[in-house]
């Protein structure tokens, strides 16, 4: 099988870099409607009447909704050919964000939301090693990188352009320009990506053997589900602890922008460093997210001052994908997909505990709150990552 892989890749490499872009394209899209609540949680709120910490179940709901719909899917399409599974799961992400734009009520959102959910969590769960399958194998880390630098873009162009959008038209149209752009990805990816045969299947009871027979993976999805708990604990929340902070509404968009850039370039150094040190990379994001929440939490803020953190969370966040995936992908080479689609149902139960647990804390304490805690859960991946031996 992997002498096929090989073989196939070398034949068309100019393809197999177009494959990857169209993917990064489908991750952009991916990932820019999973995140957009985060910078219209408060129109949003205000035009269906619903308090931020409820508007705050838009990220929670897809991101509950992928931790179970990420095995789900890779088992029960584990012989199902993965190149028409990615283009349906995309095409779902898009027609579920144009019922967004329509919606006249929260229920439907919160409708719309789940089904972008089992997008994330099947495409995710797919894409997450495809790389392997795209390009020579000594370009693979380069091109996981260009593969998860949707995830960041999303953050740069997707989700401040979303808010833009929102300030200039609505709410409703940023969710609509999101849905349109999944459908042109879908087209991008049938253009571009070749037949992917699954390559392996495996069943339920799978799951758990994979688990319980791996130290370094149980110890890779302990460190996704507190750096990932924390950071979405806060980040959710962002645009409210800015505003509470004096910083004004217009500046939110460029703000969310700076911390995008931040996150690219964190994304892309540390698709640099994994492969000279992956511990000291993982330690490194979890000092400069805890800086930054720290930071915000006890400063007084001007603009300049939320940039500065901004910068720092982005930059460690923006190396958190790549880090985390190739630390999986070292954890499980034989087992590549059951382990990132774990890895997957980890990372957005993460998502969705702490969008969660962050809304309950907003309600009931002041704002800085989950600042405060997100920063305390990060810390507490420091003990996991000095004693692994990856």
């Amino acid at each position: 099988m992997t002498t096929i892989r090989i073989a196939e890749r070398e034949r068309t490499p100019v393809r197999g870099w177009l494959a990857v872009l169209a993917v990064a394209l489908g991750i952009f899209s991916l990932m820019t409607s999973e995140l957009l609540p985060v910078g219209l949680l408060t129109p949003v709120g205000a035009a269906l009447r619903v308090s931020e910490g409820a508007a705050g179940l838009m990220v929670t709901v897809p991101g509950l909704v992928a931790a179970f719909s990420a095995p789900l899917i890779t088992v029960l399409t584990g012989r199902v050919d993965r190149r028409l599974m990615l283009i349906a799961l995309i095409a779902l992400m898009g027609a579920a964000n144009l019922a967004s734009s329509m919606a006249t009520s929260f229920a439907v959102v919160l409708l719309a939301r789940f089904l972008i959910g089992i997008a994330v969590g099947g495409f995710w769960s797919i894409a997450g090693g495809i790389a392997l399958r795209l390009v020579p194998e000594h370009q693979v880390g380069r091109a996981t990188a260009v593969i998860f630098g949707g995830v960041e873009t999303a953050s740069v162009f997707g989700v401040p352009t979303g808010t833009f959008i929102g300030d200039l038209g609505g709410w409703r149209a940023a969710f609509a320009v999101v849905g349109l752009l999944g459908l042109f990805s879908v087209v991008a990816m049938a253009f571009l990506l070749p037949r992917l045969p699954a390559e392996h299947s495996f069943t339920f009871a799978d799951l758990p053997k994979v688990f319980r027979g791996n130290a370094a993976l149980r110890s890779a999805l302990a460190l996704t589900f507190l750096v990932i708990t924390g950071h979405f604990l806060a980040y959710t929340f962002v645009r409210p602890i800015l505003l509470d902070h004096g910083v004004g509404d217009s500046t939110i968009g460029p703000l969310l922008l700076v911390f995008g850039i931040a996150g690219i370039t964190g994304n892309f150094a540390a698709g640099g460093l994994v492969s000279k040190s992956l511990r000291r990379t993982a330690t490194a994001i979890a000092a400069a997210l805890t800086l930054a929440m720290l930071t915000l939490a006890v400063a007084d803020h001007t603009t300049i001052t939320a940039a500065a953190a901004l910068i720092v969370w982005g930059l460690g966040y923006g190396a958190v994908p790549v880090t985390f995936q190739t630390w999986i992908m070292r954890a499980a080479p034989d087992t590549t997909e059951a382990a990132s689609s774990l890895f997957v149902s980890t990372f957005n139960i993460s998502i969705a505990l702490g969008a969660l647990c962050g809304g309950v804390i907003v309600n009931a304490l002041p704002i800085t709150g989950v600042l405060w805690i997100g920063a305390g859960l990060i810390l507490l991946a420091l003990p996991i990552i000095h004693r692994s031996r990856l």
